[in-house]
């Protein structure tokens, strides 16, 4: 988020993981790093599959985004004619969001991704999200702007949450801006920008990872819980340092796309702000983020695998599944898998596999601003809607200040037409 946004680099067209590869030569030998344009490109939704919500029965066959033909017989599901796994007594075949689900005679569901079934829910049960913190906007404790001017800012555009990345050397920046923004009613979501590295040099275990993040994300609580801080950002975009992925212009469907030795670190590091923030605050929120369509590192995550398929490790259980889509990534409802094949929605997916709040903590077009008022009212209107159905709680636009890609200036003063786009949605389509 700070230095090298991922904002940033969809503008200069460089689709490719955050800075950070420049540490590859000095500390994780085997990755790819992340510099250089990315041959990833988004897909939509393929004009020859099944309709949304295609299922076997009352169908004899559904067809995927890739053109493949799944049928199930005796209860055993096949794709192509081959069977799909180990499957049995399947009384359900779903095509929804993209993906193929389905339900056994016990009435669990599943859903195929990357090779495997994964235990999840009907993804077509809706999942309302709490009101209240829908209008977001991204800033830095170092804008320039006092901290009575962010809050008058935010205040009139109708926003009610503000992402701010936040550390121990940050913090004397960061809670006179809490404090403000407390008075005036908005939340600060704070993002504990600790990652498996520092000062360029990876930690040597999961452990010390581990403690790093722990000690950051306490004082972190400590500081900013008297301010009615509840929810908070661990990590920032850490699946897309160049540490982290085998090849830069990986999509993320597929968790074998991540580095295996330097994946302990990375989970070392999220297990340890979480269970920091929670140490001071216990029922405090704590959100992971991810990036494109990382589900194959949420699902590895989440279900505590490695990336060399290696299973029984420490599962991560996040409280808010967050998430970073630009322009140049897709429309993250029909978002390319892969780089190169079928669609998926993203939100749906989470929403099956790990039943918790979505947020869109970063989000920005490539557009200059005489065009970019439209693009943004496109978006919350999709995101809007939403709300009721794959718990859409919160959207955050990358960034309130910036003159290129900003709603304000360096200076605050308004840039338009995107600021009153927000403005004026925020106006006419009340939270509650």
């Amino acid at each position: 988020m700070k230095n090298v946004p991922m904002a940033r680099r969809q503008f200069i067209g460089a689709l490719a993981a955050v800075s950070g590869g420049a540490l590859l030569s000095q500390t994780a030998a085997g990755g790819a790093s992340a510099t250089g344009t990315s041959g990833f490109r988004p897909f939509g939704d393929s004009p020859y599959a099944s309709p949304e919500g295609t299922t076997i029965p009352s169908a004899t066959s559904i067809v995927d985004n890739g053109g493949n033909t799944w049928t199930v017989s005796g209860g055993v599901i096949y794709r192509n004619g081959s069977t799909v796994g180990n499957t049995y007594n399947v009384s359900l075949l779903l095509w929804y969001g993209g993906m193929v689900y389905q339900r056994g005679t016990g009435g669990q569901f599943y859903v195929y991704n990357a090779g495997s079934w994964r235990i999840c829910t009907d993804p077509r049960i809706p999942l309302p999200a709490p009101p209240g913190t829908f209008y977001g906007m991204n800033g830095h404790p170092d804008s320039g702007l006092g901290a009575a001017t962010v809050a008058s800012l935010l205040h009139d555009l109708g926003c009610s949450i503000y992402r701010m990345n936040v550390v121990g050397g940050s913090l004397g920046e960061s809670e006179p801006i809490a404090q403000e923004l407390q008075s005036k009613g908005i939340k600060l979501f704070p993002v504990i920008d600790l990652s498996p590295d520092q000062g360029g040099v990876l930690f040597a275990n999961e452990s010390a990872a581990y403690h790093y993040g722990f000690d950051g994300a306490a004082q972190v609580a400590t500081a900013l819980r008297p301010y009615g801080v509840t929810m908070y950002e661990c990590g920032n975009e850490l699946t897309r340092r160049g540490y982290m992925l085998v090849a830069a212009n990986d999509a993320g469907t597929k968790v074998s796309g991540w580095n295996n030795t330097n994946w302990p670190l990375m989970r070392g590091v999220m297990r340890g702000m979480m269970d920091g923030v929670k140490s001071v605050q216990p029922d405090a929120l704590c959100g992971i983020n991810f990036c494109r369509t990382d589900i194959g590192a949420a699902d590895a995550l989440w279900d505590g695998a490695q990336p060399d398929g290696s299973g029984g490790h420490q599962p991560l259980r996040w409280d808010l599944t967050t998430w970073h889509n630009y322009e140049g990534d897709g429309d993250i409802f029909h978002i390319g898998s892969d780089g190169a094949g079928p669609s998926l929605n993203v939100p749906v997916y989470a929403k099956a596999r790990y039943g918790k709040p979505f947020m869109m903590t970063e989000w920005n077009g490539n557009n200059p601003a005489s065009v970019r008022g439209p693009y943004m009212t496109q978006q919350l209107g999709e995101y809007f809607d939403r709300r009721s159905t794959e718990g859409f709680q919160s959207q955050m636009f990358y960034t309130l200040q910036d003159t290129d890609y900003g709603i304000a200036n360096l200076d605050g003063s308004h840039i338009d037409p995107p600021y009153s786009a927000y403005k004026d949605f925020a106006a006419t389509h009340p939270d509650v």
